[in-house]
């Protein structure tokens, strides 16, 4: 090989784990995510939903929007623009008491894809996630997940969630009998 082909090789290298590094600092944002929306939260030592909103933030861009699209979510949960809305957003689901409380969740995301393209991205993903209610009732939701991200500061962050429903379903009585009530598996 001459010089110039080894630059190009090495270009053409770099620039594919550029990409690799991207995808999964992706992947372990919009897993974040997820993480911080589960209930119980399993964040060992945040101890309530303004703690928890606050760490959602910090992984939204200051001009990012939240929106549900599609003929169930779209009237369900709108459109959100700018940090402020977003946590405004947020508030209204966790900073509300509702009857039944509800008393877990779970999101689990499958059909990965990432594009990267320089400093943005976008993922699409399906993501499940059961609901348990005080009342013994239960629900399995599932959706699409049509995210953009932009690297802000050489740091990975959501500037667009956009989720679309697939289904919501009801569950049997009794779906799940064990369950926490806390989270401690990050406990030290």
């Amino acid at each position: 090989m001459t010089t110039t082909e080894n630059a190009t090789t090495l270009q053409a290298l770099a620039r594919r784990v550029e990409v690799l590094e991207a995808e999964a600092d992706i992947r372990r944002l919009q897993a974040r995510y997820m993480w911080l929306c589960d209930t119980p939260i399993p964040e060992y030592g945040v101890t309530g939903d303004e703690e928890r909103i606050e760490l959602v933030m910090s992984l939204y861009t200051d001009d990012a929007v939240w929106e549900g699209v599609g003929e169930y979510y779209d009237g369900q949960f709108g459109r959100a623009e700018g940090a402020d809305a977003v946590r405004a957003h947020f508030r209204s689901f966790w900073g509300e008491k509702r009857d039944p409380a509800l008393l877990l969740n779970a999101h689990y995301l499958t059909s990965e894809q990432i594009y990267v393209d320089g400093d943005t991205a976008d993922g699409q993903w399906i993501h499940m996630q059961p609901w348990l209610f005080s009342d013994g009732t239960a629900l399995l939701r599932s959706s699409r997940l049509n995210n953009a991200f932009r690297k802000v500061d050489g740091r990975w962050l959501i500037s667009r969630t956009r989720t679309e429903n697939v289904f919501v379903a009801p569950l049997p009585a009794g779906f799940a009998s064990d369950h926490p009530s806390a989270s401690v598996l990050m406990r030290p």
